[in-house]
């Protein structure tokens, strides 16, 4: 089975200043000593935490469509579940990748 978090992983790790390491059974990346990505598998699907602000509002809609899928907390933490025949779309994963990495930089 292929693991779909491998290209987050890679994209995370190529931001200048990144720390990969991990946090309970899931890799996280940090910069400036704080998260910005933890991706993972759990409970036989694969998790990724994203940091949002600007996407918040994109994450809430995709939440109410697919609750299981997708989780939106109080804080700026958005949780995305997916499967490697269903992954998270390559093009809302970079774009969240890119918010959560440039809010944490701040």
């Amino acid at each position: 089975m292929e693991d779909p978090t491998e290209p987050m992983r890679q994209q995370a790790s190529e931001y200048p200043g990144v720390d990969e390491g991990t946090s309970c059974t899931q890799a996280s990346f940090k910069t400036g000593g704080k998260a910005f990505l933890f991706v993972g598998e759990q409970g036989g699907r694969f998790k990724a935490m994203f940091k949002l602000a600007d996407s918040k509002s994109q994450a809430t809609e995709l939440a109410k469509k697919n609750p299981k899928d997708i989780q939106v907390g109080s804080g700026p933490w958005v949780t995305a579940r997916f499967s490697a025949d269903s992954p998270l779309p390559q093009k809302i994963w970079q774009k969240w990748l890119d918010e959560s990495y440039k809010i944490t930089r701040k």
